[in-house]
């Protein structure tokens, strides 16, 4: 079995409760009010542009330049392509420049990204692809799983097949390849970290459509 199989069998738990979360299961079906979604779009924003970070991170640790290139370019379909779409949400949904010059993140947006940061600078290159690849497999899942969905809302129908489209699936497919390639040349000690770097992002990803349902805030608000 490949150390993707494997990592991937571990957290089968998790991704099969994110695919029941009332979040998603209202963006496939419609009724996720969009309410709900407006506030997505606003912390998913703050955390693509980390998440580009992070993949530019791996670049610079990549242990050879058509590595490092290849990286470079993943980060920079992230902002153009997934940032760009959500720009267009943004406006179509109302989001104003106030709104996102005084944005906060949400407790588990931060948390989520601390921990790619912190899982990315620490470590090498396997490091940042088990950390970042929970959210691009589980959403290519996501979106496979609901294709053939109907929401009325066409925002949603959007944001499906976006993730559900073979452009996506391939990104998901050249980051596992990379993973199994490292991880058949690191010590196990290497792939117990790069495990836990996946298990914990496979954790935030199911909290961030908790916090984006419940529309988390921190727990003690601030005179403004």
């Amino acid at each position: 079995m490949t150390f993707s199989a494997q990592i991937r069998q571990a957290v089968e738990p998790i991704w099969a409760a994110s695919m029941e979360h009332p979040f998603v299961k209202g963006i496939g079906d419609g009724t996720l009010p969009l309410e709900n979604f407006r506030f997505y779009i606003q912390q998913d924003s703050y955390y693509l542009t980390r998440f580009a970070k992070i993949l530019a991170l791996g670049a610079a640790k990549a242990p050879d330049i058509a590595t490092t290139n290849q990286f470079a370019d993943f980060a920079k379909h992230t902002y153009s392509a997934e940032i760009g779409l959500h720009e267009q949400f943004s406006k179509r949904l109302g989001i104003t420049a106030e709104e996102k010059e005084c944005f906060k993140p949400a407790p588990t947006t931060y948390a989520y990204t601390s921990h790619l940061y912190r899982a990315g600078h620490a470590g090498h290159l396997g490091d940042v692809i088990a950390a970042v690849l929970p959210c691009y497999w589980l959403y290519a899942e996501i979106g496979d799983a609901f294709l053939d969905a109907a929401p009325e809302e066409p925002i949603y129908q959007e944001w499906i097949a976006t993730y559900g489209g073979k452009d996506f699936q391939d990104r998901v497919d050249e980051q596992i390849e990379h993973l199994d390639k490292i991880a058949a040349a690191v010590s196990e000690a290497d792939r117990e970290r790069m495990k836990e770097h996946f298990i914990i992002s496979s954790q935030y990803e199911y909290a961030f459509w908790e916090m984006a349902y419940r529309m988390e805030t921190w727990p003690v608000p601030l005179e403004q």
